[in-house]
């Protein structure tokens, strides 16, 4: 086994590796709106992450991947937040409140637990609100003043949280979190006009404060009682944030809201994406000492050990959109910015190092789709662990094979899936082999193969009877370059970009069965532990998988997620499913599962216990 310690300690982060250990380990990534247990309210909340906690020590897991808990106002997209610090009131525990006799609301708390059951299929988030109504009426009826560590709390966090207060009064005041049609004066800030709101509204605008107060100590208690039983948090920030939030509002000259980011089409997602969220306007951050992202991880650090840097490679340069180009051409007609790749590499050394010297978390970062090459030898040289997926983890030569558990960088984590992707089940079900349907005719289209030529090339080309129609399945037979050239009539120079997309899937599913020594293409308990264990056994650090696929490893719970619908997000696709699917097992059962002994023994094999 490699020796991590040699690795790691000439690095700018050896101090916080220091801390941790340099030691394998293994995790769990749990979207908490989707787990539950039988003491829930409509919804995971923090004190059910606690069952989480005690199943990882039993199970031996020593990592416990969140995704963001940031307040995301009515939009409940965790990467959509309306503050980088505010955490989400939907994942309180009413019943664990500081300094509130909740023994005089059982009544309520009972009818509320009636009313929104948690443990369906999907979430129902008017949770949320009933919550805060409940939490109002709390409020108003215990607080009386004088608690000495909520005055602290509203002293040690006066850079967001009075923003954020005077951001949602207004929001509930007007209906809207869209702060660009609140009248003028609201809008601008003008002093006047918030000193108003804060003495006309004095209650309103406490109790924001107040719930974020008991947010904040229920979240670092958890991190306590994690960090008690061997278990490190790590906490996922997103990398941008809402148009319609606290943050923009607030600190407009941080952003240009000309333009929306997104990413460029990749093999994946044919035309691009585009989530919205206006680009950082770099040179006023550093102007202000980078102030915005020194408070952001200060207030972070009070709740975990590590921290995920979602779209990392934005750092160097991020995909914008202009926001006049009409929403349907996604993220077709967007640009790099900076648009010199020369300034990527500066650029992002400058902004990691904020991150480094600003606190004492490490972190680890989201390093996928279009990555820059100047990122995996900033990541080394910082010492920074990037992702490794593993069906995108190849050799890019030409047998783009599968890269062997002693080829992956050490400063990495191994995942079978993220939540963004399909899950490790339909990926092999559905997508293995394949290419995505319009990216293909995209491609052709540039070639000129339209119309009816496109369709008998797709005829010629692909398998008929593939059942995802998103997908196109390569033939056994077209088992070369030369014969998919002359397919296309077309001379190899000519169609690289589309030689490159079938080098990378076709024959995937023989490659990948290769990979893990399976003879059989069955999908089964046995498959998933085998691809479970290849990705356990790379030389990355850690290896984080997301709940499903640990809990797959139970033949019902496999054939449970081979439903498609559970699939947590489709990135820049509205659907009925993103952000609401929960996981078909109560937390407080899962240490009674016969599988627990199985995935100690997997962390005893790939030595991460």
């Amino acid at each position: 086994m490699k020796n991590y310690y040699e690795y790691f300690k000439n690095t700018h982060t050896f101090n916080k590796w220091e801390q941790i250990g340099f030691k394998r380990r293994a995790g769990v990534i749990i979207p908490l709106f989707s787990i539950y247990s039988d003491k829930s309210i409509g919804i995971g909340d923090f004190y059910d992450l606690r069952f989480i906690i005690q199943w990882c020590k039993q199970c031996g897991l020593s990592l416990i991947q969140l995704l963001p808990l940031n307040d995301c106002g009515d939009d409940f997209s965790p990467y959509n937040c309306i503050s980088s610090f505010a955490l989400d009131p939907m994942y309180l525990c009413l019943k664990e409140l500081k300094e509130v006799n909740i023994s005089r609301y059982n009544k309520k708390l009972k009818e509320l637990k009636k009313r929104y059951k948690a443990g369906l299929s999907l979430v129902d988030y008017g949770i949320k609100e009933a919550k805060i109504e409940l939490l109002f009426e709390l409020f108003n009826n215990s607080y009386v003043g004088g608690i000495n560590k909520f005055e602290k709390f509203k002293l040690e966090n006066q850079f967001w949280l009075e923003d954020y207060a005077v951001y949602s009064t207004i929001s509930e005041i007007t209906k809207t979190k869209n702060w660009s049609e609140w009248e003028n004066d609201l809008r601008d800030r003008k002093p006047e006009a918030i000193l108003n709101i804060i003495n006309d509204y004095q209650e309103k605008v406490e109790f924001y404060k107040w719930v974020q107060w008991q947010l904040f100590e229920q979240l670092r208690s958890l991190k306590k009682f994690a960090n008690d039983n061997g278990i490190l948090l790590v906490g996922d920030m997103p990398f941008l944030i809402s148009r319609n939030s606290s943050d923009v509002w607030s600190n407009r000259n941080y952003f240009n809201l000309e333009y929306s980011v997104g990413a460029p089409p990749d093999m994946y997602f044919a035309l691009g994406q585009r989530w919205g969220m206006p680009p950082y306007n770099w040179k006023e951050i550093e102007a202000n000492s980078y102030i915005y992202i020194k408070e952001k991880l200060k207030y972070a650090e009070n709740f975990y050990n590590l921290y995920r840097i979602d779209h990392f490679i934005g750092i160097f340069r991020l995909w914008i959109i202009h926001n006049s180009i009409p929403e349907e051409k996604c993220g077709l007609d967007g640009k790099f910015f900076p648009e010199d790749e020369n300034t990527w590499k500066d650029n992002g050394k400058k902004i990691l190092e904020v991150f480094i010297n600003s606190t004492s978390m490490l972190p680890i970062a989201e390093d996928l789709g279009s990555v820059p090459f100047c990122s995996n030898e900033v990541l080394k040289e910082f010492g920074v662990p990037g992702m490794e997926i593993q069906r995108w983890s190849k050799e890019r030569n030409i047998t783009y094979d599968f890269l062997k558990p002693e080829e992956i960088r050490l400063n990495s984590v191994s995942s079978l899936s993220t939540h963004d992707s399909s899950s490790f089940i339909i990926w092999w079900l559905e997508e293995a082999g394949t290419v995505d349907a319009e990216l293909f005719r995209r491609l052709c289209a540039y070639r000129n193969i339209t119309g009816d030529e496109y369709q008998k090339t797709v005829e010629k080309l692909f398998d008929a009877e593939h059942i995802n129609e998103n997908r196109l399945l390569w033939k056994s037979d077209i088992n070369n370059i030369d014969l998919l050239c002359k397919i296309l009539n077309k001379e190899p120079f000519e169609i690289q970009d589309i030689i490159m997309q079938y080098l990378d899937t076709y024959n995937e599913r023989e490659k990948f069965r290769n990979y893990i020594n399976e003879s059989s293409t069955e999908l089964n308990a046995n498959f998933l532990k085998k691809a479970l264990i290849k990705s356990m056994e790379a030389n990355s650090i850690f290896s984080i998988h997301l709940l499903n696929e640990w809990l797959s490893l139970h033949k019902d719970y496999l054939e449970y997620f081979k439903n498609k619908r559970f699939r947590i997000n489709y990135p820049s696709i509205q659907n009925e499913t993103n952000w609401l699917v929960t996981v078909p097992i109560s937390v407080n059962l899962l240490p009674y599962l016969a599988i627990n002994k199985e995935i100690k023994e997997i962390l005893t094999l790939t030595e991460r216990l």
